[in-house]
């Protein structure tokens, strides 16, 4: 039976690549590949401060701060600097607004990074894509906390059951999944749209255009 709800992330799926975004960061700022990983992602106290980021527990400003303070560079706006080249990605925000209408239900199941000074929703009109959206830090919870699944499930009023939520990181899908979602691990638009069109029964690419007859 064909799912009835589509639950996205927002970064990393509806915008282009963060990983590419990060490399084209580090390129620019003259910093060894690999910098940014090392700094954040392998550094626990820079992890425990993004994890109370996400949470609304702790300023951008103040991540900003320690984060150039681990990799040595001028803290201004650092997050807005490392994801720069971050960008809707046309064809999954296309995708999204099929599903709308085709009738399905839409949520949003985000970790925020905070809003100021740099806002990853900035020029996305989340009231108008999605029938519900959690944004983590206006609810103190992050993913993959199953709480916040939870919430947003409340928040649609449908069942786990009923849903596909697409996520591009891999740890975020296993609580959905406890909760009876179909899960899609996002790598490209294209994937993702085909796997998509499968399980919710609807079709998500576009119309081709007809051919050109030149009248004669």
């Amino acid at each position: 039976m064909p799912r009835t709800c589509l639950i996205v992330d927002f970064g990393g799926v509806l915008t282009t690549s963060l990983d590419d975004a990060v490399r084209g960061f580090e390129a620019r700022e003259g910093l060894p590949e690999g910098a940014v990983e090392h700094g954040w992602y392998r550094n626990p106290a820079m992890v425990a401060l993004t994890h109370d980021l996400e949470c609304g527990r702790a300023s951008q400003s103040g991540w900003n701060r320690r984060m150039g303070r681990a990799l040595g560079i001028d803290s201004t706006d650092l997050l807005g600097r490392i994801f720069a080249d971050s960008r809707l990605d046309d064809s999954m925000v296309a995708v999204l607004a099929r599903a709308r209408a085709c009738g399905l239900k839409t949520g949003l199941l985000s970790n925020s990074m905070g809003l100021a000074p740099w806002n990853m929703y900035r020029g996305f009109d989340i009231d108008t894509a999605f029938d519900a959206a959690f944004v983590s830090g206006q609810h103190g919870l992050r993913k993959p906390d199953p709480a916040a699944y939870r919430l947003l499930l409340t928040m649609l009023e449908v069942p786990g059951g009923d849903c596909v939520f697409v996520d591009d990181n891999a740890e975020n899908l296993p609580p959905a999944e406890a909760l009876g979602m179909a899960t899609v691990l996002h790598r490209s638009a294209e994937l993702s749209t085909a796997r998509l069109g499968e399980l919710l029964g609807v079709a998500l690419t576009p119309e081709p255009r007809p051919a050109f007859a030149p009248v004669l």
